[in-house]
């Protein structure tokens, strides 16, 4: 990548949208510790395997139109 291009986000989780969750989820809001543990299972679950999945879903639906 060219060092002047930026990086835009495609796909943000904010801790205000996980708190957001919790809320509706569980009726209270995540303490730090609980944040933390939140954030890796969010790292597993959108990452690895799962992200390849959703690349060659989102991929051949592009190729397909």
């Amino acid at each position: 990548m060219n060092k002047t291009q930026k990086n835009n986000f495609v796909f943000v989780i904010t801790e205000e949208d996980l708190q957001y969750e919790a809320m509706k989820k569980t009726g209270r809001k995540l303490t730090k510790e609980e944040v933390v543990i939140a954030k890796e299972g969010l790292e597993c679950g959108i990452g690895g395997i799962t992200l390849d999945i959703t690349y060659n879903t989102i991929f051949t639906e592009m190729i397909r139109k």
